[in-house]
């Protein structure tokens, strides 16, 4: 199972905006050209997203399905690549301090991914979650301006007596 965490210099409600938009995760998920809605509301359980990844001169299409959603702190997909198989992506949304530390966890459920499982797989995909963690972070952190820090802000005017 490949597991990896990275800090967004943003709060929760921003990294949420970005997984709740399906057309967003073509600009931040490794490999794919493009995605967008298939089924139902996503990101409701049950819904699906569709996307698009180029390999070689192919294009193929899959099925993103959600499969647990507990906003603001859990998103759970089961990503569904055709022959390749199925994989569950467990994306877990944490406040730290005035960011968000985002925790991804990956692996395969059922396929050739599965049959195929193995440490070496494993450490090719941290390599690829942090390509993809990185991507978000850049995402949420161009689409939400920074708000200045609570020391950094001017004080409320004082009544006058």
């Amino acid at each position: 199972m490949a597991v990896r965490h990275h800090l967004v210099l943003r709060p929760p409600p921003a990294v949420w905006r970005v997984l709740e938009d399906p057309r967003s995760y073509a600009r931040w998920v490794v490999g794919t050209r493009e995605s967008g809605p298939a089924v139902d509301d996503w990101p409701e359980v049950g819904s699906a997203l569709g996307y698009t990844v180029r390999l070689g001169l192919r294009d193929l299409h899959g099925r993103t399905w959600v499969r647990r959603y507990e906003p603001p702190h859990i998103l759970e997909l089961e990503a569904d690549s055709g022959p390749l198989g199925t994989a569950r992506i467990a994306l877990e949304i944490r406040r730290w301090g005035r960011n968000t530390l985002v925790i991804m966890e990956e692996h395969p459920l059922r396929g050739l991914g599965g049959r195929m499982h193995n440490v070496v797989l494993d450490a090719a995909q941290q390599f690829r979650h942090r390509g993809m963690l990185a991507r978000l972070a850049r995402v949420v952190e161009e689409l939400t301006p920074e708000e200045p820090a609570a020391e950094d802000r001017p004080s409320p005017p004082r009544p006058r007596a």
